[in-house]
């Protein structure tokens, strides 16, 4: 996530339905979820529950723990332009072939200013995949940055939403007959201006703009402070609210996260990796938890965890390892975003532009 000087007022969201179609779901209930009020990291799987029941949150802390050691053999971190971001690349590749995905690394024009350590490649890459099968018109598109800051490995800035779509991608990938197809997308440069995501959108042309139904954007999933916050359809500005339907899909995300046991607040977009997207008209949300910003009193009484203290103390920092990954709020958002992305992969569920 890029530092941001704008401040968001947020607002609570009331009245959240409890039940959404959500293919990777399951017909099962489960326990309460465990309350997080303490945020300390959750040695099991997280809260159960029939959310997004086809991931693991051990799974997905796998990739974190393999980005960690990217970053640790590369000097530190996993910036754009540097050789942790290459293998990073690499490794988000590796994961998804494997997992029977078709993958495709386009690269985009990097600036020497925007090489971090001076070397590196001038064109990185992004990282594209997509489910076999499916119905090529109507695409499901969610993606974050797999990218970090100089200054850190970036596990939870933007690791974790990296390692969500690894865990998700891989459990969903070869569509359902008749589905809708699924397109999973890991950008670079986001730290750096959005160069990564602005190349992808810009390379699209019309018509398969026109074939994207949505975006959503996974940008830090597991803040320890954490707040639960969904972009999308409220703001003054079209660029903080997103085009006409990302109201609706911010609305799914937030019910699937109340099925994890939590009441989300919604809050414009602040200018990450959904901007391009927003800027070509196609509906948009954001799943994210909060950066160095302080959680208020209401907060905290409404989630638990420290009012007055930021969201993450280790953002851009070289502490944002994987030691500063709640992984109780890391499960809730993984299984939420696994149930958005599986709600809209439903042909009756087909988003109209």
């Amino acid at each position: 996530m890029r530092d941001s000087a704008s401040t968001v007022r947020y607002r609570i969201v009331l009245g959240i339905g409890l039940s959404v179609l959500a293919l990777l779901a399951s017909c099962s209930s489960g326990s309460a979820p465990p309350s997080d009020s303490v945020l300390t990291q959750d040695g099991g799987g997280g809260p159960s529950g029939p959310a997004g029941s086809g991931v693991s949150v051990d799974r997905a802390v796998a990739h974190l723990e393999a980005l960690q050691r990217i970053a640790d053999e590369s000097g530190g971190n996993r910036a754009s332009g540097t050789r942790g971001y290459d293998a990073s690349v690499d490794y988000a590749v590796s994961v998804l072939r494997q997992a029977n995905l078709e993958v495709s690394t386009p690269t985009y024009e990097l600036s020497a200013d925007d090489r971090e350590d001076g070397g590196g490649p001038a064109r990185p890459r992004n990282v594209i995949a997509q489910t076999r099968g499916g119905d090529p018109r109507h695409v499901v598109m969610v993606g974050a940055h797999l990218d970090s800051v100089a200054e850190g490995p970036g596990i939870v800035d933007d690791g974790s939403g990296v390692a969500a779509i690894l865990e998700i991608a891989t459990r969903l990938a070869t569509a359902p007959p008749g589905s809708n197809t699924v397109r999973f997308a890991l950008f670079g440069s986001e730290e750096t201006g959005l160069q990564g995501s602005s190349s992808y959108v810009e390379s699209l042309s019309a018509a398969e703009r026109e074939k994207v139904m949505l975006y959503l954007n996974v940008d830090m999933i597991a803040s320890p402070n954490a707040g639960y916050l969904v972009q999308g359809g409220t703001g003054e500005e079209l660029e903080e609210t997103g085009p006409p339907g990302s109201a609706e899909v911010a609305q799914v995300l937030i019910d699937n996260l109340a099925r994890t046991g939590v009441t989300p607040e919604r809050i414009p977009f602040v200018g990450d990796d959904e901007t391009p997207f927003v800027e070509a008209g196609i509906p948009s949300a954001g799943a994210e938890n909060g950066d160095h910003e302080p959680k208020t009193a209401e907060q905290a009484q409404a989630w638990g965890g420290q009012a007055g203290k930021v969201y993450d103390p280790c953002y851009h920092e070289a502490c944002d390892r994987v030691d500063n990954v709640n992984r109780v709020v890391f499960d809730r958002y993984l299984r939420a975003v696994a149930d958005t992305v599986a709600h809209y992969a439903a042909p009756q569920n087909a988003l109209t532009r």
